[in-house]
């Protein structure tokens, strides 16, 4: 089945300016939220402003929940849930849009510095799927926070102000590369060898101090983060860093269609998300915007979709309402509907044999639904029913909103899973649906504005929804 390039819809005009004005704000966005925190922290902001409550401080002081009311919830500075509370009880369930903020990346270890031939070296573990040749010779930068035991947090934020060193990880010289030139793409760059280098210059010390003139080009760094940050060495125990590709998203494409940054999976779904949710006005059916953490590694952990934040999240804005008892938080998970906010794999005229062509998901196209993901007999997978899929289709046309329906590559080629499946274990319906991507994973991605566009549409029709 043809779908129309959703480009056509959009001729010069007020129009086409919305979805430029809108992939503008968004590209914003990405090349300053780099990791969870930096998002969560950004939107929680931007809710705060759009009139959204701390649900800490409802509870704190005993406030009522009514119809018309908005309050989110922060999952350790790691995740988010926003709730425009409906017209009908929670009970009958909710419209919910649920997206993760983490991205592929590499982390410091706890014990990462050292020095190795006169080079100062940060010891780095990679955090989801990569492709660890993708990560070489790349300008990166270094997010994060360290905590200090008297209870205060450093903020890291280098490689990507104006004026800020960066970072990187070497490679062979090609004419020394014969042996690496003849392995496997998945051992060409080992994980132990994605250390980055970050300084060179040594310490000057008294030369009859053996202890001191032992690791001097290290004890430079140090004294640098000490005066920088006030740390010493042991304070990376304590570190959450992250090592990310330096620079800014940018427009891509003499017509400026894309956006190359890093990040889009799952960023590109994350931000429309939210973004629907301060459109909605006086829903029928509470609207949820769910923004989770660890998806890229199992969806674990306390801010990962397997936790019971977003269960426990519920039971408190019933309280709120009134209307809480254990059986009704589950009946009200149970009547929900979602949207696993998650990204498609792109049709890549370079790469054609991985994706059949009629099932394939296309830059210009739409909004994408994924009926089921998985790999190979659709393992892992959450499948939608055909009867929630029907309804979808007939809200998209409903509100004009371009969408197409896609599958991740051949049967047998490859997979992957979202979310999906863990929000379908109350019983709900689900099914993944999101923006194409282009070189998804890698340091690089790369998105279709219009598709953006036509998810926050899509998104605002499906939370707005009597389903």
């Amino acid at each position: 089945m043809e779908r129309k390039n959703a480009w056509e819809k959009y001729p010069e005009g007020k129009k086409k300016e919305e979805v430029f004005a809108f992939a503008e704000e968004y590209r914003k966005f990405i090349s300053k939220c780099k990791t969870e925190r930096e998002c969560v922290t950004e939107l929680a902001g931007k809710a705060k402003a759009a009139g959204f409550t701390d649900l800490e401080e409802v509870i704190k002081k005993g406030t009522a929940l009514k119809a018309g009311d908005k309050v989110f919830a922060n999952n350790m500075g790691k995740g988010l849930a926003l709730f425009v509370i409906g017209k009908k009880p929670l009970e009958g369930g909710m419209n919910i849009l649920g997206a993760h903020i983490d991205s592929p990346r590499m982390d410091l270890k706890q014990d990462p510095l050292y020095e190795d031939t006169d080079f100062a070296m940060l010891d780095t573990h990679y955090y989801g799927g990569i492709k660890k040749y993708q990560w070489v010779t790349l300008p990166l930068a270094l997010h994060g926070v360290i905590a200090k035991k008297d209870g205060s947090v450093v903020e890291v934020n280098i490689g990507d102000k104006p004026g800020d060193p960066v970072f990187g990880v070497s490679d062979l010289l090609v004419h020394l590369s014969g042996e690496q030139l003849e392995k496997k793409a998945a051992k060409v760059i080992e994980g132990e060898s994605l250390d980055l280098i970050i300084g060179s210059i040594p310490k000057i010390v008294d030369e009859n101090d053996k202890e001191a003139a032992k690791e001097k080009v290290k004890a430079n760094i140090m004294e640098l983060l000490e005066a920088e940050y006030g740390i010493e060495e042991e304070d990376f125990l304590s570190a959450e860093i992250e090592v990310v590709p330096a620079g800014e998203a940018r427009d891509y494409g003499f017509d400026r269609s894309m956006i190359m940054g890093y990040g889009h999976d799952d960023r590109v779904c994350a931000y429309p998300s939210f973004e629907a949710m301060l459109k909605v006005k006086d829903p029928e059916f509470t609207s949820v915007c769910l923004l989770v953490d660890k998806e890229e590694i199992g969806s674990v952990g306390a801010s990962g979709m397997e936790s019971r934040f977003f269960e426990n999240t519920v039971a408190e804005v019933m309280n709120a309402t009134g209307d809480y008892s254990e059986l009704k938080v589950r009946r009200a998970l149970k009547n929900s509907k979602v949207l696993s906010s998650d990204v498609s794999a792109a049709f890549d005229p370079n790469y054609p044999s991985v994706m059949t062509k009629r099932n394939a998901a296309y830059f210009g196209k739409g909004l994408v639904f994924n009926k089921y993901t998985g790999s190979r007999g659709k393992a892992g997978s959450n499948d939608a029913n055909a009867e929630y899929v029907a309804a979808l289709r007939n809200i998209m046309d409903k509100q004009e909103v371009s969408f197409q329906t896609a599958e991740l590559g051949k049967v047998d080629q490859g997979g992957g899973g979202t979310i999906a499946y863990i929000l379908a274990n109350y019983g709900m319906n689900v099914i993944d649906s999101g923006v194409a991507v282009l070189n998804m994973h890698a340091p690089w991605e790369i998105i279709s504005k219009v598709d953006l566009y036509e998810a926050l549409r899509g998104y605002v029709a499906f939370l707005e929804a009597s389903i």
